[in-house]
């Protein structure tokens, strides 16, 4: 029987350009025997500009509806997320290679271990790359670790949002991605280290690009009134599952 890694990813008409370049980045690959994966893209809105970027492939799927932001349209994905894992790709990003079969890797070797993140870097304009320090050990990251941290230096987290593999019951039982305008991707990380035990792989699995129309590149996003309000309700809803001491049930205490 063959099990299925589902490919997630929320697009607007500015970042349809940068598809090809994400597809080319999923093609290359290399899965376990008995697995594969599929691609949900699921614009953000219903306009004409996308539709032309999305690859012929039968393993990919193209849906539309209207504006929510980014989490909103993950979200309304995961309606056809028929696999056992889900991992997160922006538009604008690339998977390095080997990426997905670590996180498979380390999910499928230990289910206490509910998501995976791992080292990203920023591709830049001119094609070269950057990385920054700051990363965790490689190996499992204990429940409230990236959520301690994340508080303690300015919410900014250790581990990469845009790098989540997780599985998929998980997720759903969390409600998918904040409704947040943005940071709903932070929100969904904490509340994932809150709940269950995650993994961090040193070697680099994102190419996360910086580009001049990038949602979190505009003024909007830094505007400190929203931005604390963002960070209030994000805290407040990783601390609250932990109160509860909400677990997923193959978490570990």
């Amino acid at each position: 029987m063959t099990r299925r890694i589902i490919i997630v990813t929320a697009v607007h008409g500015p970042s349809a350009p940068f598809l090809s370049e994400a597809f080319a980045s999923l093609r290359a690959q290399e899965l376990p025997a008995g697995w594969e994966w599929r691609w949900l893209i699921q614009e953000d809105g219903a306009g004409d500009d996308v539709a032309p970027h999305v690859p012929a492939d039968e393993r990919v799927s193209f849906r539309q509806g209207r504006r929510g932001g980014p989490g909103v349209a993950r979200t309304i994905a995961l309606a056809r997320a028929d696999g056992d894992y889900v991992k997160v790709l922006d538009a604008d990003d690339q998977l390095a290679p080997g990426a997905l079969a670590r996180d498979l890797a380390a999910l499928e070797a230990d289910p206490s271990i509910g998501w995976a993140t791992s080292r990203v870097l920023d591709l830049l304009p001119d094609g070269t790359t950057a990385g920054f320090p700051g990363d965790p050990e490689p190996g499992a990251i204990e429940r409230k670790t990236v959520l301690d941290y994340w508080a303690a230096h300015d919410y900014r987290a250790q581990v990469h949002p845009a790098t989540l593999f997780v599985r998929r019951d998980l997720l759903i039982a969390l409600g998918g991605w904040m409704a947040l305008p943005a940071s709903e991707d932070t929100g969904l990380l904490l509340a994932l280290n809150a709940v269950a035990r995650g993994w961090f792989s040193s070697e680099v699995g994102l190419l996360y690009r910086k580009w001049e129309g990038q949602v979190t590149g505009q003024s909007a996003h830094t505007d400190t009134s929203e931005r604390n309000a963002r960070m209030a309700v994000v805290e407040a809803r990783a601390r609250a599952l932990d109160h509860f001491r909400w677990r997923s049930p193959t978490g570990s205490e």
